[in-house]
């Protein structure tokens, strides 16, 4: 009975023993030579180390050095509105007087970028005005784009799939440029 009461203060972090979590960050290649960011939150360095690096061999990618990728992404502050595109313009316009650095429009959707700093000036901003926000967050974003070829997309999408399935990893990065067609089979198969 007290190593089961030891065991639930350990886990819940009560009595002083509870067991310290930290952020841990690999870097890696994907089967195509996409660069890959995996970001893990765990109490056991070892264990953490030994999932990710077993789905990146069974997946035949590379695990990388410490800043073997990380060059390649930014941190940066990410909105998705749900507009039209006619609106898109002036909403646009709007966004970059409260602080956001670019944008794109696709059919039915804007997506703003801002600094990390800007972010909550511009998400709060938005919502003043009453628009529709699909997703705010604050996340990392490739400064460019690793074109992958079909084969290397789907086996890409795999690795990527393994990878947040472990229990430890919060978030996966990549940036790899998948064909449309790939997602949308990928899509549908998952």
């Amino acid at each position: 009975m007290d190593n089961i009461e030891r065991a639930i203060k350990r886990a819940t972090g009560l009595g002083g023993e509870g067991a310290a979590l930290e952020e841990v960050i690999y870097e890696g290649y994907s089967p195509g030579g996409a660069a890959i960011m995996v970001i893990a939150l765990t109490d056991n360095r070892n264990r953490a180390a030994s999932e990710v690096r077993k789905a990146f061999d069974r997946h035949n990618s590379k695990l990388g050095e410490i800043g073997s990728v990380a060059w390649i992404f930014e941190t940066k502050g990410v909105i998705t509105l749900e507009e039209d595109s006619q609106k898109a313009d002036d909403i646009a316009l709007e966004a970059i007087d409260l602080g956001a650095e670019d944008f794109t429009v696709e059919a039915s959707s804007i997506d703003l970028t801002t600094t990390p700093e800007g972010f909550e000036t511009l998400r709060q901003g938005l919502v003043d005005r009453g628009l529709n926000l699909v997703q705010a967050e604050v996340t990392l974003v490739p400064k460019t784009l690793a074109p992958l070829d079909e084969h290397a997309a789907e086996r890409t999408l795999r690795l990527l799939d393994s990878l947040e399935e472990l229990d430890d990893v919060q978030r996966v990065y990549t940036n790899g440029d998948f064909p449309d067609a790939v997602l949308e089979r990928y899509g549908a198969a998952n």
